[in-house]
């Protein structure tokens, strides 16, 4: 039998090599769109070039670490690269701190020295970002159970926002949880037997009284039981969820998610008011 060894000149090892830079790209983007909103900086600190760098370097390293590490590379190779993020931007502070160089020169420079740099610690271990890699039994799992859980990670992403600046909502606003259940059963055909039309139609009475009682306590208190609407809320989404009643299960765990830091981010403004 023939066998064809993968070199450092070969086709396979360059392919692997370039996914595995791309896909390190694609991490960094994500890290600091997710990141980002988690970091409500003052305007006098987000302006400055050496909080501004640091701080893209570290949602960068933080997204680049975890998929690396599903990607089962060494923790030196994730060590490396993460130093790879960080150096570029620290070569160009020493000439902004003494005044030599203006802070978007730091924060464009230290981007584009960062590839090259990448691109340096990959070339210090060929062989791991040159061949393919193989995800042991542990992390699989690990990734397994968090994949598993994808309507849960998409409702904290859309709700970052919800828990970085906090907001009021308008107290109608909760009539479209009762309604929303119903529109969807009604659609799906899935509000039968009649006990779970009873059921959706009692949630809808329910917070029809809530609505009222939230109009008539005013600003702060209706912001109260708003936020307990929203949460009350969660607790029925993960009661369909178990069941697999009305909605598809993956909408109602999203939504337990949703409906839970809604209604925590409201009871947060109300406490202010």
């Amino acid at each position: 039998m023939t066998t064809t060894a993968v070199t450092p000149g070969s086709r396979p090892l360059v392919r692997h090599f370039v996914r595995h830079f791309v896909e390190m790209l694609l991490a960094m983007a994500v890290g600091v769109l997710v990141l980002g909103p988690l970091w409500p900086l003052p305007e006098t600190l987000a302006v400055r070039a050496d909080v501004a760098s640091l701080v893209t370097a570290t949602n960068m390293s933080v997204a680049m670490a975890v998929w690396m590490w599903h990607r089962s590379h060494s923790n030196a190779a994730i060590g490396e690269m993460i130093a790879a993020m960080y150096a570029p931007f620290l070569v160009f502070l020493v000439p902004w701190w003494t005044g030599l160089i203006a802070g978007e020169v730091v924060l464009i420079g230290g981007h584009l020295l960062m590839l090259p740099a990448m691109v340096l610690a990959m070339l210090r271990r060929t062989a791991e970002y040159g061949g393919g890699q193989h995800i042991d039994a542990e992390r699989r799992g690990a990734v397994a159970r968090l994949l598993a859980r994808w309507p849960s990670v998409l409702g904290l992403l859309a709700t970052v926002d919800n828990l970085v600046d906090p907001r009021p909502l308008p107290v109608y606003a909760m009539m479209i949880l009762p309604v929303g259940y119903l529109a969807i059963g009604a659609t799906r055909r899935t509000l039968r037997p009649r006990p779970v039309l009873l059921a959706q139609l009692g949630a809808l009475l329910a917070y029809l009284i809530l609505l009222g009682a939230a109009v008539l306590a005013g600003p702060q208190w209706g912001q109260y039981l708003v936020g307990v609407g929203w949460i009350f809320h969660a607790g029925w989404d993960l009661w369909h969820h178990r069941r697999n009643l009305v909605v598809p299960r993956p909408l109602s765990e999203w939504c337990a998610v949703v409906d839970l830091i809604i209604g925590i981010s409201v009871i947060m403004v109300a406490a202010t008011m």
